[in-house]
């Protein structure tokens, strides 16, 4: 379901009129609501470790280095070097004044993933991380904001429909006493357990959502 779709089901579900084109989207409560859907599907996204967000990359790393850039774009779930998988540790000075040499440790400073040890031949770092990007174009390149009628959430079907329009209703609205308020609070809530119960693979790990309302 592309963005302009996403727009126009908020706007039935608001009683306002849908649009035909992306152009036609210039009044003030359109853009409202093409913010809130950004700021929501980057929230959702970013939230927890959601398995569609699990990516791979391959970096070289060079003979006798300890470092290589990091043009890794998310968060790290982990390194490996020879099949050997490599500890985090947040102290990057310590890796830096020597203290875990010749252990399979690293760290990330100054934008650069840096590396207890060196070796004597080049090296393949695999590296599992969750991608920043929430989106997804009509040439199926991802990228972190929703910008065009047909770009597309990475967030999967079918839970990105409830989540994003009952979502973006809620916030644009904010009125606890709207008369809708409470019933696009349900199946937002609904949809975000489902899709946590859907998403997660390992039997032993679920994430959680936490709902505050203000």
């Amino acid at each position: 379901m592309n963005f302009l779709e996403i727009i126009n089901k908020c706007l039935v579900e608001l009683n306002y009129k849908p649009v035909n084109a992306f152009e036609e989207l210039t009044k003030n409560e359109h853009k409202k609501i093409m913010n809130i859907l950004n700021v929501l599907n980057s929230e959702v996204c970013q939230y927890t470790r959601w398995n569609f967000l699990i990516r791979k990359a391959t970096l070289s790393l060079p003979v006798g280095c300890a470092e290589i850039d990091n043009t890794i774009n998310g968060r790290i779930s982990q390194v490996l070097i020879d099949s050997q998988s490599f500890d985090y540790t947040e102290h990057a000075g310590q890796i830096l004044n020597g203290k875990f040499k010749g252990r399979n440790f690293y760290s990330c400073y100054n934008g650069k993933i840096i590396f207890s040890r060196t070796f004597d031949e080049p090296k393949n770092v695999e590296v599992i991380y969750y991608t920043f990007d929430t989106t997804l174009d009509s040439a199926g390149k991802e990228k972190d904001v929703i910008e065009f009628a047909t770009d597309e959430s990475l967030l999967p079907m079918p839970f990105v429909e409830p989540i994003l329009v009952f979502g973006t209703c809620m916030r644009l609205k904010g009125n606890p006493q709207h008369i809708r308020f409470n019933y696009w609070l349900s199946m937002y809530k609904d949809a975000l357990a489902n899709m946590v119960s859907r998403c997660c693979i390992d039997a032993g790990f679920a994430p959680s959502m936490k709902l505050y309302r203000r």
